[in-house]
């Protein structure tokens, strides 16, 4: 029993490593901008470098999970992440940070298809649901942590302690302008801290089932002939672009617009949009209970929209309340269209989620497009058009969208009154 825990602690761990790493561009996206001295457009292709790599490594990933395994996999996705934090953080430039942060991006696609069947078999099919929740709640905890954390060094190392080893040992490294190279120096040593841990791990083997398998080149051609597994690929990207989009800009836009330090208030309040988000998949999980789904996507699509302009329009005061309501009405976005895809078919499971995965790559094509807009028209808002655009597209889904099979929903009263339920 003990050891079972201590496998699914690990498994959990990393769920939570990877939103810690992931979600940090947006409250650094200031600073590249001007300490690189590059237009939006331009710095816009970060995030496409980093999410690239999920389009480029979803599939394959799940190749080489089912050739050689999951540990192996592990051991080459944070291998893969340590060399590109390290790499940046020994050579800060932007032709630099575009090869490290696909080297992460990839490590981080590798470790999102190895995990989840991992999890089921560490702990338990029975318990799979319990456990696939608590590790997207610590895939929130992260993304929340990750801003606050990137406050603290940077603050840190710009008013250095000699009680603080952790400042003093990074301020060895971090050139003194450039503070938030910290994160990635930060970063190699948790990928490194991960090694060691699975080193010490002797996983069971996955035997995956018929919605993990990878498919054949045959199957994948047939798929990306289905129209409506194109349709759901290009809502992934949406979805993943409209995130993406608001995450990275917001604090840019605070500071632009509002006059807000990016370090510390802008920070702060990505930090609040991942906590929210967060939130926002407690209360979507409960609301699919008595919704139909694709119901639950139009309301909070609508309500995301809102928010939006409501962040873009309004005061200072509003702002930073609007941005982290968006991310509340992002929540259930990503589960629900995912959940409507693999409903919408009826076979290659397995096969339909690597492509959908692959639609990541969808958060690397929102920030160069925001940021192009918004250098050649000079209003970040202008930008977040785009944003409008993917928000739109989801809101469509709920109409369009024509599953095999419903969400089970709790049906409170009968038409005589009765209390019942379809569960």
């Amino acid at each position: 029993m003990n050891k079972n825990l201590f496998l699914v602690g690990t498994v959990l761990l990393t769920f939570f490593v990877v939103s810690f790493i992931t979600n940090i561009l947006g409250p650094i996206f200031p600073s590249l901008v001007s300490d690189f001295n590059i237009s939006l457009a331009i710095a816009g292709f970060l995030p496409f470098s980093f999410f690239a790599a999920y389009g480029v490594m979803s599939i394959p990933a799940g190749v080489l999970v089912d050739k050689y395994g999951e540990k192996a996999v592990l051991y080459l996705a944070f291998s893969m992440a340590a060399s590109g934090a390290l790499l940046f953080g020994l050579l800060p430039s932007f032709s630099m940070a575009m090869l490290s942060l696909f080297l992460i991006g990839s490590g981080m696609a590798m470790l999102q298809v190895a995990i989840n069947p991992l999890l089921r078999v560490v702990g338990g099919e029975e318990n799979f649901a319990f456990y696939s929740v608590s590790g997207q709640l610590l895939f929130g905890a992260a993304g929340t942590l990750s801003p606050l954390v990137y406050s603290y060094l940077v603050i840190g190392l710009n008013k250095p302690s000699a009680q603080d080893p952790i400042i003093n040992l990074l301020a060895n490294v971090v050139p003194s302008d450039m503070t938030w190279l910290s994160m990635y120096w930060l970063f190699a040593i948790i990928s490194i801290a991960m090694l060691l841990i699975i080193s010490r791990v002797n996983f069971p083997t996955v035997e995956r089932n018929s919605s993990e398998s990878v498919g054949t080149l045959a199957v994948y051609k047939q798929l990306f002939n289905n129209k409506t597994v194109i349709l759901f690929f290009i809502a992934i990207a949406a979805y993943v672009g409209a995130e993406q989009g608001v995450a990275n800009a917001m604090s840019l836009f605070l500071q632009q617009h509002h006059g807000l330090d990016p370090v510390t208030q802008g920070a702060a309040i990505v930090s609040r949009f991942w906590l929210m988000l967060t939130l926002g998949c407690i209360l979507g999980l409960g609301l699919v209970k008595l919704l139909d789904s694709r119901v639950v996507l139009v309301g909070f699509s609508l309500c995301a929209i809102l928010s939006l302009t409501a962040a873009i329009l309004g005061s200072t005061s509003i702002s930073v309340i609007a941005f982290p309501l968006v991310g509340f009405f992002l929540s259930v976005m990503w589960s629900v269209i995912f959940s409507l895809a693999l409903n919408s078919v009826k076979h290659h499971h397995g096969s339909v989620a690597g492509i959908l995965c692959t639609g990541i790559v969808g958060g690397g094509l929102a920030s160069p497009l925001v940021g192009f807009i918004a250098d050649i028209s000079g209003d970040l808002r202008l930008g977040l058009l785009i944003v409008y655009a993917m928000l739109f597209y989801i809101l469509s889904i709920g109409f369009w969208a024509k599953p095999l099979i419903t969400n089970k929903t709790i049906q409170i009263f009968k038409s005589k009154g009765e209390t019942t339920s379809n569960i």
